[in-house]
């Protein structure tokens, strides 16, 4: 059995750990071997001492050889995007099925909502019936049936990243550019990917409030993809207001279908075709950007996404005739108005604060195994930007008979303001 106390002295004293000895201490850990006290000092010293390049990759290596890597039979190229996670986000749902329509297999494992983002996954469970925990044998025939699938990570991917994440979020370790990336990139690298594109997204909705952090982050995760070969594209976006106008599961499945059929907020379409058109050009199967922007935008307005949608939500178990109407998603009975106090021009002044209140609600969770209301939310009728008189309404508060109704006001009050500015952040910072 490893004694741990040798490399954490190495990581104490702001040394490297060569990747021979990241991987015996992470498949240790993986095996009960090492105690969640050991693994904390460690990460405690990541945090700290932070990590080189190379010692970087060799953990990430690591984290990988712990589990499972995943190999799907298919022609099409296999392709997937991962956000860093923001309040309104819900471009996997509109992108993945769209991509599959342009020719691509997209093999997604996302993640669950924690504090005030929400998760994909939760998303789509708002479709009654919809499945996604599933055993890794049983993701080919997800493939094989509509182009792609929305999962969850089972549990032989990368098992040392389950374990450090839920010890990350409970010291308060999560903000560690090194481990920020070795945790997205060692779950995507195990997906066996031909091309990859990550949305770093900046702003107070983030977790990445500043520029400085987002850069790191971004330099480290060139670093692993380097590493391994992977062709990767990241594109920095602003999370200073929510994408879309509707912030709730039930109420971002209806705004995901509005994309899906060739409407939806301009920020959300804007997303999904700039990714998506980056996506078919490192794969191949466009020769620019702007052929693959193009592609995706036709795949929907012309009907192939809707359809690749319809076609994963039967496979992964979901009511196909949910996704005819709104009403028939999971809804909250009752609504309140947030109103304007001034004149001037719409300005998001704490998104965050924006996803705390539908928490406040019901919608998120603080622990994992929380209980979540599925229809109850936010919907927004101005944007960033938009002029508004005093006492017009700018949101819709979904609620269920006033439960946290207090509270998300109060929030939603400290959020947003009127300004004298109209000027508006552009969507893609970079990329």
């Amino acid at each position: 059995m490893i004694d741990p106390r040798e490399l954490l002295a190495i990581k104490r004293d702001g040394g490297a750990l060569s990747a021979a000895q990241s991987a015996e201490l992470l498949d240790a850990y993986t095996q009960g071997e090492v105690a969640d006290y050991h693994a904390a000092v460690l990460l405690t010293s990541i945090f700290i001492h932070g990590m080189t390049d190379e010692e970087l990759a060799g953990w990430t290596r690591g984290m990988i050889g712990t589990g499972r890597t995943l190999s799907f039979e298919t022609d099409r190229p296999k392709v997937d995007k991962h956000s860093t996670g923001g309040v309104g986000d819900k471009v996997s749902l509109p992108l993945a099925p769209a991509l599959a329509a342009c020719g691509c297999a997209v093999p997604m494992i996302s993640g669950r909502g924690l504090g005030h983002t929400g998760g994909t996954l939760d998303k789509l469970e708002a479709i009654p019936g919809l499945r996604t925990e599933f055993e890794a044998e049983e993701l080919q025939a997800l493939l094989d049936s509509a182009g792609f699938f929305i999962a969850a990570q089972t549990s032989d991917l990368v098992p040392a990243d389950k374990l450090l994440y839920a010890l990350r979020d409970v010291t308060g370790l999560v903000a560690s550019p090194p481990l920020i990336s070795s945790s997205i990139l060692s779950k995507k690298l195990a997906e066996g990917l031909d091309a990859l594109v990550l949305d770093v997204k900046v702003g107070s909705g983030s977790f990445l409030t500043n520029q400085e952090m987002a850069s790191e982050v971004t330099r480290r995760m060139h670093v692993i993809a380097s590493d391994f070969d992977l062709p990767m594209t990241i594109f920095r976006t602003s999370m200073k207001a929510p994408l879309g106008r509707a912030v709730g599961h039930s109420l971002e499945v209806a705004e995901s279908l509005d994309c899906l059929r060739g409407g939806g907020p301009e920020d959300l379409r804007e997303l999904v075709v700039r990714l998506g058109g980056e996506l078919l050009r490192l794969s191949g199967q466009a020769e620019g950007g702007g052929e693959g922007q193009a592609r995706i935008a036709a795949a929907l307005d012309g009907g192939g996404a809707l359809a690749a949608f319809q076609a994963g939500v039967e496979a992964q178990g979901g009511d196909v005739t949910a996704l005819e109407s709104a009403s028939a998603l999971p809804s909250a009975p009752d609504r309140d108005e947030l109103c304007a106090t001034e004149s001037g021009h719409m300005s998001f002044t704490d998104c965050a604060a924006i996803g705390r209140a539908v928490g406040a609600l019901g919608g998120g969770r603080t622990h994992l195994g929380d209980e979540i209301d599925m229809g109850v939310g936010l919907v927004f009728t101005k944007g960033q930007g938009d002029p508004v008189e005093a006492g017009e309404p700018v949101c819709v508060i979904h609620h269920r008979g006033g439960v946290g109704l207090e509270e998300a006001r109060a929030l939603l009050s400290s959020a947003t303001e009127a300004t004298d500015s109209a000027e508006v952040e552009p969507l893609v910072l970079d990329g």
